[in-house]
């Protein structure tokens, strides 16, 4: 793994190698206030990820935090000077929908480490990945309206589609902290670890998709986006047309076929 933490750095990056690419782990460094997404860590989120991106070898990125939280969310007191300047208030909400944007939508397997507290434009960030694991002790909820807040980066929309738009209603409307166990149960995270496998286990889980076919995780993403995006026939109608072109067109599909005949390990090319 090589290491590319440095002093005062607001996020640290970590590179994990596999047979397949890369994995990429981000763990937000501002403990002592609960790791907020003020406007400068932000900012690095989209340097990082954006840059994740553009690169053909790094397959997928875990987001976690330092200490005793993944994010408290927004930094509340920079808040108090920001929302009197309207266009960098704009500025700073694009650029954290775009961060989750990119999470969201992007070919990258994302996950989600909640090793502590995740609440509010911290829940938003782990909704935006593929999965969520979440340490046992953890604690995860939406909490905006506790100060008078309304979630900015998606959450609210995102988080109907998660838990179903009545349980949504309730994490958003009493803006309580939910155990991992119960978030489980509602299905806001899909995997629940003690705190002290939390790491180990998340990166299991997550190298394990890495060794998928790299264009076919790309084609799987696609299709369980259009089934939140089109109406139930057009999303019919694309999921046959997708699945066509991949099969007949694409070397890693009959490449899956061959190595179960043969019972050997795949050679994916990503086409």
């Amino acid at each position: 793994m090589t290491d590319t933490i440095h002093p005062g750095e607001l996020v640290a990056l970590e590179e994990l190698e596999k047979d397949n690419g890369l994995i990429w782990i981000l763990t937000a460094r501002r403990p002592e206030d609960l790791n907020p997404l003020d406007r400068q860590t932000v900012s690095r989120y989209q340097e990082i990820v954006g840059e994740a991106v553009e690169r053909e070898d790094v397959r997928a990125l875990i987001i976690t935090g330092e200490g005793s939280a993944f994010s408290a969310g927004g930094d509340l007191k920079g808040y108090l000077s920001l929302y009197r300047n309207p266009d960098e208030f704009r500025q700073f909400q694009e650029d954290l929908y775009e961060v989750c944007e990119m999470l969201e939508s992007s070919d990258l397997i994302s996950v989600a480490m909640v090793n502590g507290v995740c609440v509010a434009g911290g829940l938003e960030l782990a909704l935006s990945c593929d999965l969520i694991t979440i340490g046992d002790t953890a604690r995860i909820g939406d909490g905006h309206l506790k100060f008078g807040q309304l979630p900015g980066a998606g959450g609210s929309q995102r988080l109907c589609r998660a838990i179903g738009f009545q349980k949504a209603k309730e994490v958003l409307l009493t803006a309580k902290l939910y155990t991992a166990a119960e978030a489980e149960a509602m299905g806001m995270v899909n995997a629940v670890y003690s705190m002290a496998e939390l790491r180990e286990q998340t990166l299991q889980l997550t190298s394990s998709m890495v060794e998928h076919s790299a264009l076919a995780v790309k084609r799987m993403k696609e299709l369980i986006a259009i089934s939140q995006e089109l109406p139930r026939s057009e999303s019919l109608d694309l999921e046959g047309e997708t699945v066509w072109t991949y099969a007949t067109t694409s070397h890693d599909a009959y490449e899956g076929l061959n190595c179960f005949v043969e019972k050997r390990a795949p050679a994916y090319r990503g086409s």
